[in-house]
């Protein structure tokens, strides 16, 4: 080997223990409409652990459709988590929300201590805007480029999603002001999609009329089944800095069923969910009966929902140094092409 190879190495060597680094220190956010999760889902150890795995990817987890007044279903997913990873592990949660006694639901937020704090929390009040009102958290980390950051969580009712999306930005208002913090997202399972939202309704949309973009695009398919293509959940967020702190092309849906090869449904599962969306009847505990007797239904016995997620961008003294470091590898590699002319 020739000496003058030897700078050359290190530098590979450094940069790709640059590149590990920056891959490790990824910040993600993600959102997961559950299907009425409780203390009986939590109860079985193979979903339990499919759960484990998924929240383990995400420094911050927001989860819908949570019935568990007691905690219990949480507690156990939470101590899951805590034995599963190297993070520890907190959460954060509303009241239970909703307009009938049988369906009551929580917004639940669980975070990783080690990378990121909450700074504060806020319950929207104005209950005839919304069935299950926005529960707002202030986060801070100093892992990011934007380092404080609200996320508001919406899981609307189907048949008002037009209106209760229209009036996120009335909770915008609200929650920029309190924490003087226009860096704002809104994620979960909106229902912006198919039956729900069409060209008509979008006018009649604030959030679609003003700074905000929307990462998850109307052409992506949320759902788990393939007889339904809808974009019902998204991932939202306000203004050119926030714009700016999210890493480029990170929204995406988390397919988990094919990244952990994890069985997704049998045709019968899919075509009676096909018939529920058709005629919004609400099948989840029939479906979960079916998927008690199929051991190929892993991935619809959690949700018929898949999660989405987002990546913000890392800290800014990595960013600056990032390019540089690029720049002296592409010289180094020319320098050596060079030298052995």
């Amino acid at each position: 080997m020739r000496w003058r190879s030897l700078p050359l190495l290190l530098l590979l060597l450094v940069s790709f223990l640059l590149v590990c680094r920056a891959k490790r220190s990824e910040f993600r956010i993600c959102a997961y409409t559950l299907q009425r999760f409780n203390s009986e889902k939590a109860s079985d150890s193979r979903l339990m652990h499919t759960l484990t795995r998924i929240v383990s990817r995400c420094d911050i987890t927001l989860l819908q459709e949570v019935m568990d007044p007691d905690g219990k279903a949480i507690r156990s997913l939470l101590a899951s988590l805590n034995r599963y990873e190297d993070y520890n592990y907190k959460v954060v949660s509303s009241k239970s929300l909703g307009t009938s006694a049988n369906n009551m639901q929580q917004y639940v937020f669980i975070y990783r201590t080690d990378t990121v704090s909450v700074l504060g929390e806020h319950q929207y009040k104005k209950t005839q805007s919304f069935t299950r009102e926005p529960f707002a958290v202030h986060f801070q980390s100093q892992r990011t480029a934007i380092k404080e950051f609200i996320l508001v969580p919406l899981h609307s009712e189907p048949t008002r999603a037009v209106q209760e999306i229209d009036r996120l930005y009335d909770v915008f208002v609200e929650v920029s002001k309190k924490w003087k913090n226009t860096n704002v997202m809104f994620l979960g399972g909106f229902y912006a999609s198919c039956a729900y939202m069409n060209r008509q309704d979008r006018k009649k949309i604030r959030l679609l009329q003003t700074k905000f973009s929307w990462l998850i695009a109307d052409r992506v398919d949320t759902t788990v089944t393939d007889m339904t293509s809808c974009a019902y959940d998204r991932i939202v967020v306000h203004g050119q800095p926030f714009l700016r702190g999210v890493k480029a092309y990170s929204a995406k849906v988390f397919n988990f069923g094919k990244d952990l090869k994890i069985p997704r449904t049998k045709v019968r599962v899919s075509s009676f969910m096909f018939f529920c969306t058709l005629n919004q009847v609400n099948c989840s505990v029939m479906i979960w009966t079916l998927c008690s007797f199929a051991s190929a239904c892993q991935v619809v016995e959690i949700s018929d929902h898949y999660p989405v997620e987002v990546i913000l961008q890392s800290s800014a003294l990595l960013l600056q140094a990032t390019p540089f470091l690029s720049l002296l590898f592409i010289c180094t590699v020319v320098q050596s092409f060079l030298s052995a002319l």
